[in-house]
């Protein structure tokens, strides 16, 4: 399963780069973590920039969003994690070349985590739409508030439960 994964961080990779620059033609947000760390505690651009920063990373230019994204849900960065994201986004109705090409090569390399997919799935699908926002525009909102209007209690519990476990489900 190691190689599998590693296989697919490569594939993630080169095709970021790909996909970014003949799919998104947007301006970027041009924002940083070090601004994003002095918003308010509770807000999403906060817990945007400490996610960044405990990993690691920087926005990425043009595709702010999926961070954004991790930031909401409470998805990690491993593989199945990112895997698992973009099953939670289908189920949510987004579409995009990307996410279908991630999550079909994410599922038929690591069939392991199926059950995880399609539980990510299953809450994207009775989540609220949250896909289609403006996330510039909303990291001074609370990030409490926000995953409120986007999730059930039982939900939440759900992603949080599910996201701090390593195990395959």
């Amino acid at each position: 399963m190691k190689y599998r994964k590693k296989l697919i961080e490569r594939l993630f990779e080169k095709s970021q780069k790909i996909y970014t620059n003949m799919f998104k033609n947007h301006e970027p947000w041009g924002i940083y973590k070090k601004e994003l760390l002095t918003y308010p505690e509770d807000s999403i651009g906060k817990h945007l920039g400490n996610f960044l920063d405990k990993n690691n990373f920087e926005l990425i230019s043009k595709v702010e969003r999926h961070d954004a994204y991790h930031t909401i849900t409470g998805y990690g960065t491993k593989v199945e994690d990112e895997i698992a994201l973009q099953c939670l986004c289908f189920g949510n109705g987004k579409r995009s070349p990307y996410l279908y090409g991630a999550m079909i090569l994410g599922i038929i390399i690591l069939p392991d985590y199926y059950k995880y997919y399609y539980k990510s799935y299953c809450i994207g699908k009775n989540a609220n739409s949250f896909h289609h926002y403006d996330y510039k525009r909303l990291l001074k909102v609370s990030i409490h508030d926000f995953r409120q209007a986007i999730f059930s209690k039982k939900q939440i519990n759900l992603i949080k439960i599910k996201h701090a476990q390593t195990e395959i489900y």
